[in-house]
Formats: structure tokens, sequence, C-alpha cells
């Protein structure tokens, strides 16, 4: 299993999380374009302590969102969605190969993220700004369009769980607005890891739903987030990046 995480959320002065202790864990590091969180000496610093830790870079893209870190739905022009997707990976590809990698999948970040699960024409500029860029895997929800949209294009769908958020009976993630959403208590997030291995996690109703997964998020900003890392990461025993 890839034990991911969403680093390099910052924004000039303002920090988010301790990217440097998840750099030590995770195998998969989902670092902030600039357009939801994150800036040029941010995600330089990210890329250059993955690459000393050997963790695998994706660019986690958004809509153009700063003041709502990304968790606002944007009704985007599709080609200028699939642009403006295209834009991120460009901009942290060249901080990544500064730092002697590269990015090698893309993760949308929030509000994209969960419109990509149902959103036809978003989830296909989606795709189309990453096939602009390169054949690279794309991390999405089970079932959703945007995998099913990256299937259809050559790209590698790679079905993610999360360790931290609260499931609706449908499989899809509780909006952050609503009681459930969080996951903080560290012998939950256990639990929800491990029921994984055996294909099935549990919705916030108790419904048990049956899933695979590849890659396995814990939020960088999450209360405990490292805690929380290590104690999956012990859990599941062997993490490898899916890459």
């Amino acid at each position: 299993m890839d034990l991911n995480s969403d680093l390099g959320e910052g924004f000039g002065i303002w920090k988010l999380g301790d990217d440097t202790a998840l750099l030590g864990i995770i195998t998969s590091a989902n670092v902030a374009c600039g357009f939801h969180a994150g800036d040029p000496s941010t995600m330089r610093k990210v890329c250059e302590e993955a690459a000393k830790n050997g963790v695998k870079i994706g660019a986690q893209v958004s809509y153009r969102d700063l003041a709502g870190f990304g968790r606002r739905f944007i009704d985007a022009d599709p080609t200028e969605l699939a642009d403006e997707v295209l834009y991120q990976i460009g901009a942290l590809d060249a901080c990544a190969r500064a730092a002697g990698t590269e990015v090698v999948y893309v993760k949308p970040h929030g509000a994209l993220y969960n419109a990509t699960v149902h959103h036809e024409k978003q989830a296909e500029a989606v795709v189309n700004g990453v096939k602009a860029f390169k054949d690279l895997p794309i991390l999405g929800l089970p079932g959703s369009e945007l995998l099913k949209k990256a299937s259809q294009a050559g790209l590698r769908p790679v079905q993610e769980a999360f360790a931290d958020r609260g499931y609706t009976p449908q499989g899809t993630l509780v909006p952050r607005s609503e009681p459930n959403a969080l996951l903080t208590n560290t012998a939950q997030i256990i639990e929800r890891a491990t029921r994984l291995l055996h294909g099935e996690l549990v919705a916030v109703d108790g419904t048990v739903i049956k899933t695979r997964a590849e890659s396995l998020c814990v939020h960088g900003d999450t209360p405990g987030a490292v805690e929380h890392a290590r104690a999956v990461k012990d859990a599941l025993g062997t993490v490898a990046s899916f890459v």
C-alpha cells in the first residue's frame, strides 16, 4: 500500500503541517502547486526534502482559490481548467527537476477532487491537462468520473482511500462542513487502514463499503497528522509507492 499526504500547503509566512516529519514516513507527496496553497520557495523546499527521502512527488492541482484553500466549487470553463492543471504540473515539475527528481503523478485537491467524482466535463478537463503535460497516473476516488476518463485517455487510474476522512454510504467523502467529516482518533484511523487491506471501509452510518485502494491518504493538516501517519505505517507493515 502506498501512503500519501498533502504537503507544501503553507503560503508565504503562513505554515501548515509538519512536512519534514511526514516526508520521513510517507511514500508519496501530493505537493500544492500555488493555486490553493504553496508558493515557489515552499514547492522547491518540499521537492528537495522529498528527493532526499526517496519520496515520490505528485502535483496536487486545484481550482485557482487561495482564499478558500481550494475547498469551494468553481464552475470553471473546461478549456481554462485543463490549461490551469497543465500550468500547475509544469511549475511543480520545474521545482522537482531542480531538486534532481520529477513529478510522477497527479492528484486533484479539495473541491476539484470532489467535483470530478461526478462532474464529467471537469473530470475530462483535468485529464486533458495532465495528458497535455505527460501520461502520468491520476489519483482519485474509486468509481469516479475522473478515473474513468483517465482510463479512457490511456492514463493509469489509481484508486485512493482516506485514512482520516468520513465516508457516506455511497462511498463519497462527507463534506467538511458536516459532522463526522474528519477522523482525528488514532485508533479509528488505524482501524480504517487495516480494514482497507481486506477491501472494505465503514461509512459514518455503519454501512460496510467494499472497495479497493492502491494509495492511502493521511492529510497533512489533520490534527496529529504525523502521529497518525506513523501509526498507519506501523499498522500496514509494508508501504511502497504505487509508481
